[in-house]
This record gives structure tokens, C-alpha cells and sequence, in this order.
């Protein structure tokens, strides 16, 4: 295939949420393969200054993609590619927070697509959810041809809605539009916290000596797509051209049990407190997730190349090299024991 990295050399390029785990990992990627200009837009709601990297060709704003004046300037600089990471996350959070979830995820990535099409960028990169938008009925594994209208989260839905979006803006305006559908990502740059993914939350925990929580019996399963593995179907997903009006998930195809996971970081960790079983959540209505990636394999050449255990161990020592900076980042609600209030989205 052709050298998409070298696309990238002398690009301007916005990334809408780049402060976040997967979007500051992209961002590092893209300054280090010698865009002009990578434009982090981020207004640390769920993120945290420090995550950017520190590079001459990275600058950030603080900003909300409501804030017309923030996009204003962003667009300013004509950005020849936008990936669009932005969004209120995690399921339980819509659900407590069901209109800042419709605002952010609906208004916010239809502004964005607003302005890419007066901008007349050249790609524009939609950052979907594959653990949302295909249900709990959907065989496995995940392709993209399913469709289901029974979601069960209003992030499930905003989800959704902004490939709706993507899908009219394509079809209406021409606007090159790509919809890269992740799955339970993890990896360097994801802080823990209330709502977070179960992977930060569980390392946090083991690194304290607390029991880590499982929501259901363990023998759920999640497809976990190592971050480094997302951000290089991400930089295909912006290059080449057979991805324009497409939808592809971007997942290792590899499922992994909870109660497994839980015993991996254990063990790695050296946390002797073992496991506690509480109650499955409402929306958690997914016991196994596992996706195809024939298509992303066929349309741009993705190929998911960490085995989870390597990957693990990589999260883990970033913990501990950063221990100091996630630790007063990792928060889980006042006055409430972070291994009581949230034992991860495992969806």
C-alpha cells in the first residue's frame, strides 16, 4: 500500500477532543510524522491539559465545539483535515446527563460538520462507537451492515445521530466523511475516573491494593483495541480515498473475558485483593462483544497488531510513569469510595 504516513508531512489537521486517550495519542502521532499544524480543540471536560503533547507543531485551545467563536478560530487556520474525537462519553453518563449528551453529541458534531463543509476540508474523520450503535441483538461478529433502532443509552443514540449526520453531509454536500467505529479502546493517555473504561479504572484500583469490581459474572467479554492500533487505522481511515462515505470498525477481533482482564492486571500489578461481583447495569445489555474488521481490512489495509498482554503491560507502566499526574486527575465523585461508585464501562 501507498506510504500514508508521509501524507501527512506539511498537513493542517484539527483534532476535536485531541486532549482525550485516544485523540492526544493521534495528536503525538501526527506532530511526530511532520504536519504543519495539528490543532488540539479540547475544553478539558473530560480530559486533562497535561495529556497534550508537548510539541513545537501542536497547538492547543481550550474550547468547547459549541463555542462558535472557538470554531471560528480553529477553521481560521484552514485545516486540510479534521478528526472529530469530541464527544460527551460513556453510556451511564448519558444516561444521568441524557441533554448535555444530545447537545454535545448531536449539536456538537453537527456544528463540526458545518463548518468542515464551508471549510471544504478533505477529510473529515467521524469518531463512531461500535460498542453502541449495533445493540444487544446483532450476531456476532460485529459487521457493519447490521442497523439496529433499539439502543439502550442516549450516548448509544448520539452515537448514532452523528453518523446520520455524516451520512447526509456526504450524500448533500459532497463532504468527504469517514465513520471509524471503535471498540473498548485502551492504552497509554487514559486516565481513570467516574464513567471511565474498565481497563483504567481496574489498573487504578490494583495499583491502591483495592478488590476490583466486576459488574456481572466475569464471563462477559469486550473486544480491546489497543490505542496505538486505533490511532494507525485512523491516519489509513484520513488518507486513503476508499474510506470516504464509509463506515468500518476499527477493533482487534479478539474478545477477552472480564473476569480475565481482572486477573491479568492483578497479576501484573502484583494486587493481592482479588475480585468482588456486583450487579450488571440497566444498559449493559452486551454479555459478548466481538467485531469483524474484514472491511477496514479490505477498504484502507487495517491490521490490529498488539496482542492485549503487550498492550496491558504498556498501560500499566504508563500508570507508573505518570502516577503523580493521574492520581489527583482520577476522579470519582465527592465523597464517594472510587471502587464503590463505578466499576468501569465495561459497553
Amino acid at each position: 500500500m501507498a506510504d500514508y504516513k508521509a501524507f501527512y508531512r506539511q498537513k493542517t489537521i484539527l483534532v476535536t477532543g485531541g486532549a482525550g486517550a485516544i485523540g492526544s495519542n493521534l495528536t503525538r502521532a501526527l506532530g511526530e510524522l511532520g504536519a504543519r499544524l495539528v490543532i488540539v480543540l479540547d475544553d478539558l471536560s473530560s480530559a486533562s491539559r497535561w495529556n497534550v503533547p508537548a510539541l513545537p507543531n501542536v497547538l492547543f485551545v481550550e474550547g468547547s465545539i459549541l463555542d462558535e467563536v472557538e470554531l471560528k478560530r480553529v477553521f481560521f487556520e484552514r485545516p486540510d483535515i479534521v478528526y472529530h474525537l469530541a464527544a460527551l462519553f460513556a453510556n451511564q453518563n448519558s444516561l444521568d446527563h441524557p441533554e448535555t449528551d444530545l447537545l454535545v453529541n448531536g449539536l456538537g458534531t453537527l456544528k463540526i460538520l458545518q463548518y468542515c463543509q464551508m471549510a471544504g476540508v478533505q477529510r473529515c474523520v467521524y469518531a463512531s462507537s461500535g460498542c453502541s450503535i449495533y445493540g444487544s441483538s446483532a450476531p456476532l461478529p460485529l459487521t457493519e451492515e447490521f442497523m439496529s433502532l433499539h439502543l439502550s443509552s442516549p450516548y448509544q443514540i448520539t452515537k448514532m445521530l452523528g453518523e446520520l449526520y455524516g451520512n447526509f453531509f456526504h450524500h448533500h454536500y459532497d463532504l468527504p466523511v469517514v465513520k471509524a467505529r471503535f471498540f473498548n479502546s485502551y492504552g497509554p493517555g487514559e486516565i481513570p475516573g467516574q464513567y471511565r473504561n474498565v481497563i483504567p479504572n481496574f489498573i487504578y484500583w490494583a495499583m491502591q491494593g483495592q478488590t476490583l469490581p466486576i459488574t456481572g459474572t466475569g464471563e462477559e467479554t469486550r473486544d480491546f483495541t489497543y490505542v496505538g492500533d486505533i490511532v494507525d487505522g485512523l491516519l489509513r481511515a484520513g488518507y486513503f480515498e476508499s474510506a470516504i462515505g464509509q463506515e468500518f470498525n476499527l477493533a482487534s477481533g479478539v474478545e477477552t473475558r472480564i473476569g480475565d482482564l481482572a486477573q491479568m492486571i492483578n497479576d501484573q500489578v502484583g494486587n493481592e485483593a482479588g475480585v468482588k461481583f456486583t450487579e450488571r447495569r440497566k444498559w449493559d445489555t452486551k454479555p459478548r462483544l466481538l467485531a469483524s474488521v474484514d472491511r477496514a481490512q479490505n477498504l484502507i489495509g487495517y491490521q490490529p497488531h498488539t496482542p492485549f498482554e503487550e498492550g496491558l503491560k504498556n498501560t500499566i507502566a504508563w500508570f507508573k510513569d505518570n502516577w503523580n499526574l493521574i492520581s489527583p486527575d482520577a476522579r470519582f465523585g465527592p465523597g464517594m469510595s472510587s471502587a464503590v461508585r463505578e466499576a468501569g464501562a465495561q459497553g
